[in-house]
Parts: structure tokens; C-alpha cells; sequence
């Protein structure tokens, strides 16, 4: 039998060393890993690196490097006098940078602009850090009391009438202007080949006109006392907070729970009360200032953050409507939603300036801004209700059936637990439509309406700084703030759909 010592199963030799292993971090990893770790990535790589030689470097080099800084007028920006070929020319954008901002808005004004400016940003920013507090109030102030400071800080002007004249006033108008469609659609159809549906249709709007003329006839007659009593402005507005606070303390809940609806609504009159005393809307207000001079970034975001704001619930109105049991209200979702979605939006424009005053009583006249915000408004409305609804079927039906079974109503349904999850869903489809409806802005050019762009082409008939490079210089001005706005949705998009979905990381 062999002898088997310890020795045979001890290695004697050293093992031979391992080659050391591929480096998979760092910049020398990255490289080797994603770049050059295939033929086809190699190829790709090296195909990547042209385009942007190609690109970026003569663009930083258009931009930066043969840039002119300084200079008067258009001598300081051409070849000839520098003597050497030239870049952007940035004296161009900073004689022009007022008017790029608030187009031809008076000068000795302007500080309106940028007081409307301060706010925006002072509301916006507590609503978009998740830490701060105070949501619901400050949504309240950003939504609902920002716009009517920022309309008498921008366009000036005081109150002929407020409380219950204007509600009056504001509430008949709509009545003509449905009376007034109505009628148009019923002269419309003596020459139409499809008459008959004109003349009924028009005659059911015309008959839906004077059932609202006939609930608004108490205001129409309050509003007729006050102005025979010759009562100040004071008096109509204290009337005003007397009828809306009693008929919130009793919708509230009366006695039981009604009191803080009546603490809610005394407090927002008081605001109404302060801003109307500060801007002095009682006495006249802000000078004038027509929106025909409104210009530059401020038209930009004019339009653009209305759109925004008044197209959600646009959408999620007419998604919610698309999908209701009611034939009536669902054939008209469809319908609106279709037809705004089926033509462009320079169509809507055109409609909104030149063909809703025909719609509307001969007396009374819509500022051409104003029509263009209402023609946006409704055809980003129609987008966003396809988006919300995409939202809306992603959600499994036994959500709502077990809210059912917890004996929730539907309007609690739909707000606290359907709608959340569906608009969470949706978020980069809401932002993208926030964003092409943001570089969409600048159509409204074509209606006379000058915003970031058409301001720019304005400044181009100036002689002073008529160059070879003015045009490129101004445009990628332009492109710039577009890109940091538009840049700016994209990541803070991102930020809150990472944490709205925090739950569902691994």
C-alpha cells in the first residue's frame, strides 16, 4: 500500500497570478464599457464626436469666441472695422433687451411689469418646494387672486362697477352673447342645405338664453336699484360679501360647520378690499396701458401661463365629460374635443380675433388679447382632455368599486382617489403639452400680438444695428431663454414624478 504523507496534497510550486480584473468605474470604465466595448459602439462613438465637432465648436465659437461685447451701433459688429471675421453680436441684444422683455410697454410703467414678476415668482416658488407649508393658501392667492392683481397691475384702470353690478353686468352678457349665437345659427339656416338642424339648434340655444335671462333677473333688478340709488362703489361691494358669505355660511353647514366657510369668505373680501385700496381701483386705478403695446417675454408669459393653467381643468372637465353615462354631456366632450383638436391653431386664433365678435352684443368689445387667451385656452383644453383620459383608463376599475363599497359618492371618488393616480400617471404627457404650448406662443404674431419672437423681428427693421450677424445673434438669444423655460418644466417634471412614485422603486 502507498504511503500518503501531508506533503502530497500540499502545492509546492506558486500559482501563476490572474490577469487583473477589466476596470468598470471611473471615467476609464465609462470608456470602456459604453463607448468602445463594441465595433458598432466604436463606430457610433467616433461618428458622435464629428457631430459635435461640427456643431458645438463653431457654435461656442460664433457665441463666445469671435463674440463682439461692446459697442454703440452697427460698426462695432462688422468685419470691416473689427478685422476680423464676426460672432454674435451681444451690444445688439443689450440695446434691444428692454424691448425684447416688455415690447413697447410705457417706460415710466414698466415697474408694473416687474412688481408682477416679483409676485409670480414669490407664489410659484412655495408651490413647487414640496417642504413648504401653507399649500392650500398659497394655491388660493397663486390661482384665484394673483390673476385680477396682475390684470389691474398690468392694464391699469379701476372699477366702474364691482360686486353685484358687475356679477350682474358680466352674467347678462353671457346671456346675449348665447341669445346672439343663437340667432345667427337660426339666419344661418335660410340658406344652408342642412337648415332644418341650424334653425332647431339655433332656436334650443336661443331658448337656453332666455332661461338664464330669466334666473339672473333678481341681480339684473338689484343691479338697477343700486345705480337709480346713485350708491357708491363701497356700498355695492359691502352688498356683495353680505349675499356670497350668507349663501357659503349656509351652504357650509349653518351653524354646525357653516362658520368656516363664512370666516373663509369675509377674509378673501378683506383682500379684495386691501388690493382695491392699494391700487386704487376705486378712484380710477393705473394708467391705462393698451395691450397693443404689451411685447416681448411678458406677452411670452402672458399667454403662455394662462394657457397653462386654464387649460387643466378644461381637460379634465371634458375627459371626466367623455366619460360620463350621460349621452348629452358625452356627445358634447367628444364633440368639443374633436373639433378643437381637428384644426391648427393658427385657425384659432384667426376665429378667436376676427369671428367671436360676431358672436358677441354690438355694444360690448373683447380686447384682442384677451380673445387669443380664450382660443388657446380651448384648443390646449382639448389636448389635455386626451392626455388626463389616458390617465383615467390606466386606473383599474376596482379602485372606484371599492370606494363604492366604502360608501363614497363619486365626486369623492373621482377627486380624492381616481383622479390623483390618473394625473400621476400622465405627468410627462402634461408637461410636454405644457411645453409646446409654451414655444407654441409664438403664432400669436400673426394676429398682431407681439411676444418674444415678434419682438425680435421688430428690432431687425432697425438700422442701427443692421448686420450680417444681428439676425443669428437675436435668434440664438431667443432660442436660449426658450431652452432654459422649457428645460426647466422638463426637470422639474422629472423631480416630481421620481417622488410621487417613490413606492415603486426597487
Amino acid at each position: 500500500m502507498t504511503d500518503i504523507t501531508a506533503s502530497s496534497f500540499v502545492r509546492q510550486d506558486l500559482v501563476p497570478e490572474r490577469p487583473a480584473p477589466v476596470k468598470t468605474t471611473g471615467l476609464i470604465g465609462f470608456l470602456r464599457t459604453r463607448l468602445f466595448n463594441s465595433p458598432s459602439n466604436i463606430l457610433l462613438t467616433i461618428l458622435g464626436v464629428l457631430l459635435l465637432w461640427y456643431t458645438i465648436v463653431p457654435a461656442l465659437k460664433f457665441l463666445l469666441v469671435d463674440a463682439v461685447w461692446s459697442g454703440k451701433d452697427r460698426n462695432a459688429c462688422l468685419a470691416e472695422t473689427v478685422g476680423h471675421p464676426v460672432g454674435a453680436c451681444w451690444p445688439y441684444i443689450q440695446a434691444k433687451l428692454t424691448q425684447l422683455i416688455y415690447g413697447f410697454y410705457p417706460e415710466a410703467e414698466r415697474w408694473r411689469v416687474n412688481l408682477t414678476f416679483i409676485l409670480a415668482v414669490v407664489l410659484l416658488l412655495p408651490l413647487l418646494i414640496p417642504r413648504l407649508p401653507a399649500k392650500g393658501i398659497n394655491a388660493s392667492l397663486f390661482f384665484f387672486a394673483f390673476p385680477v392683481v396682475a390684470f389691474f397691475l398690468l392694464r391699469g384702470g379701476g372699477l366702474a362697477g364691482f360686486g353685484v353690478s358687475w356679477v350682474a353686468s358680466l352674467l347678462q352678457l353671457f346671456d346675449e352673447s348665447i341669445v346672439n349665437a343663437g340667432t345667427v345659427l337660426v339666419n344661418l339656416s335660410q340658406n344652408s342645405a342642412i337648415g332644418p338642424l341650424l334653425w332647431g339648434i339655433g332656436k334650443l340655444i336661443v331658448f337656453i338664453g332666455s332661461l338664464i335671462g330669466w334666473v339672473i333677473s333678481p341681480l339684473a333688478w338689484l343691479r338697477e336699484q343700486l345705480q337709480m340709488s346713485s350708491q357708491p362703489l363701497w356700498f355695492d361691494f359691502l352688498l356683495t360679501a353680505v349675499i356670497v358669505s350668507l349663501i357659503l355660511f349656509f351652504l357650509g353647514g349653518g351653524l354646525r360647520t357653516g362658520h368656516r366657510a363664512l370666516l373663509a369668505s369675509l377674509a378673501t373680501f378683506a383682500g379684495i378690499a386691501a388690493v382695491i385700496k392699494l391700487l386704487g381701483l376705486d378712484r380710477g386705478g393705473l394708467p391705462l396701458v393698451d395691450t397693443r403695446l404689451w411685447g416681448g417675454l411678458l406677452v411670452t408669459l402672458v399667454v403662455s401661463v394662462t394657457g397653462i393653467v386654464t387649460s387643466m381643468p378644461i381637460g379634465i372637465a371634458l375627459a371626466l365629460g367623455r366619460r360620463s353615462t350621460i349621452p348629452l354631456i358625452r356627445i358634447f366632450s367628444i364633440a368639443f374635443i374633436e373639433f378643437w383638436r381637428g384644426v391648427p391653431l393658427i385657425t384659432v386664433l384667426f376665429f378667436a380675433t376676427y369671428m367671436l365678435p360676431l358672436f358677441l352684443p354690438g355694444n360690448f368689445n373683447v380686447d384682442g388679447l384677451v380673445r387669443a387667451l380664450i382660443g388657446i385656452a380651448l384648443f390646449a383644453g382639448a389636448y389635455q382632455a386626451e392626455v388626463v383620459r389616458g390617465g383615467l383608463a390606466a386606473i383599474p376599475r376596482g379602485q372606484g368599486e371599492a370606494a363604492s363599497a366604502l360608501g363614497l359618492s363619486w365626486w369623492k371618488t373621482t377627486s380624492l382617489i381616481v383622479m390623483p393616480q390618473a394625473l400621476r400617471h400622465v405627468i410627462p404627457g402634461l408637461v410636454n403639452s405644457f411645453i409646446a404650448l409654451f414655444k407654441d406662443t409664438s403664432l400669436v404674431s400673426i394676429v398682431a400680438l407681439f411676444d418674444l419672437l415678434g419682438s425680435l423681428h421688430a428690432t431687425f427693421s432697425d438700422p442701427t444695428w443692421s448686420t450680417p450677424t444681428t439676425a443669428f445673434t437675436g435668434f440664438a438669444f431667443a432660442g436660449m431663454i426658450y431652452f432654459v423655460f422649457c428645460f426647466g418644466m422638463s426637470r422639474y417634471s422629472l423631480f416630481v414624478e421620481n417622488r410621487l412614485n417613490a413606492h415603486r422603486r426597487n
